[in-house]
């Protein structure tokens, strides 16, 4: 925040919000101004920011969701992926799809991951997605491994095997663990950052995070690089109304990300509005901007 109510602000006041083409410019400013202490991480965080903000403000301005601004909807319905450890609840939810975080943490973690997989796959099927999010604590010895023990549940991707600067590295274990798929880009910024990937061929799929790798404005640069490439997108926290936007309005795939929590759980409703999701699909409204506002108890 302190950011935005600084630099930024001083470079917003006085800007004029008229076409998608102003966001555009505004970003450019607000990064090249901001090159000096900026170009990756919290200050471009700071920019998703006011770039998503931009983009409701001139969706509600014009009476239309941002999908609409951005183009034409290609999508009616995404199907939904669910994310966490509560696999009989989200199947029973009506996700066809999971996807279950797994921590290195000694060679007892091979037989946590054999369980965990073999668990989704009895309870979702064969026909079924079955994905793995490591958080960059696996290595490329620990992930070679995992393909090969894996290999009997079909594992869709193995995501963030690496940190995201061993770019050299995940591009060798591509080749070595298909049809397994190395997904990645959570933690990676704006289109500068997913030009260096895609220069390095380090990832089959990326998943920019449209709250963190610089708004709507750097995911639709992002997708021209990808779409020029032919690499498939499925943006991180895709199901949030961020991410969702752009999944219908765009090539990304039609798949979006889910964390519904477990049975037990709570999850807090920072905004209202946001769409639900039925029987493992969800769509945007057709509200104007990003149609939701926050809740009100969590403002101070």
């Amino acid at each position: 925040m302190a950011i935005i109510n600084t630099h930024f602000k001083e470079l917003l006041e006085g800007e004029r919000l008229d076409t998608k083409n102003d966001i555009t410019r505004i970003w450019d400013s607000l990064y090249e101004s901001s090159i000096p202490y900026g170009r990756k991480g919290v200050a471009i965080m700071a920019l998703s920011g006011v770039d998503l903000a931009l983009w409701d403000a001139l969706g509600k301005a014009e009476g239309l969701p941002v999908y609409n601004l951005i183009g034409k909807q290609q999508k009616q319905n995404v199907e939904c992926y669910a994310t966490g450890t509560d696999v009989e609840w989200y199947a029973e939810l009506g996700f066809k799809s999971h996807k279950f975080p797994h921590r290195w943490n000694g060679e007892k973690s091979y037989e946590t991951a054999i369980e965990s997989a073999n668990t989704s796959r009895q309870v979702l099927g064969k026909e079924a997605l079955v994905m793995i999010d490591t958080y960059m604590t696996w290595d490329f010895d620990v992930t070679l491994n995992m393909s090969e023990i894996l290999n009997p549940y079909d594992i869709y991707w193995f995501e963030d095997v690496l940190t995201p600067d061993e770019l050299d590295g995940q591009q060798r274990l591509r080749g070595k663990v298909k049809p397994t798929l190395i997904s990645g880009g959570e933690h990676e910024f704006t289109h500068y950052g997913f030009s260096e990937i895609a220069k390095s061929k380090a990832l089959d799929l990326w998943q920019p995070d449209i709250t963190w790798c610089g708004g709507i404005t750097a995911g639709l640069r992002i997708m021209k690089i990808a779409d020029s490439l032919r690499i498939p997108v499925v943006p991180h926290r895709g199901g949030e109304v961020w991410g969702l936007h752009l999944i219908v309005a765009s090539n990304c795939l039609n798949m979006a990300e889910i964390l519904p929590g477990t049975r037990e759980g709570s999850i807090d409703e920072i905004w209202t509005g946001e769409p639900r999701y039925l029987d493992g699909y969800t769509s945007p409204t057709d509200k104007p901007g990003f149609g939701v506002s926050i809740n009100p108890t969590f403002i101070s």
